[in-house]
C-alpha cells in the first residue's frame, strides 16, 4: 500500500477524519492548511506529531482538539510527515 494511501487509512482510524479534511475546515483545520502553518518549521513532524498527542486549543480558534494519547508514536509520524507533505 503506497504510504499516501496508508497514513489515510490512519486518519481515518484515529477518526482524524471527524474534524479535518484535506483541503476544508470542518471542526478542524484543513490539513493543507495546517501545513502551511509548519512550513519550514525546523522538527516540524515532531512538533505536529505532539500537538495531535496531547492536544491543544487557542491556535485555529476555541474549539480544543482532544488529546491522542492511545495512537502509537509510528503512527502519529507517518500521520505528520503526510499532511506536511500536501
Amino acid at each position: 500500500m503506497p504510504a499516501a494511501q496508508a497514513s489515510e487509512t490512519l486518519l481515518k482510524k484515529y477518526n482524524c477524519t471527524a474534524c479535518h479534511a484535506v483541503d476544508k475546515k470542518l471542526v478542524g483545520p484543513a490539513y493543507k492548511d495546517v501545513a502551511k502553518k509548519y512550513k519550514g518549521q525546523k522538527d516540524a513532524a515532531a512538533k505536529l506529531a505532539a500537538k495531535v498527542k496531547k492536544g491543544g486549543s487557542g491556535v485555529w480558534g476555541p474549539i480544543p482538539m482532544p488529546p491522542n494519547a492511545a495512537v502509537p508514536d509510528a503512527d502519529l509520524k507517518k500521520m505528520a510527515d503526510y499532511i506536511l507533505a500536501l
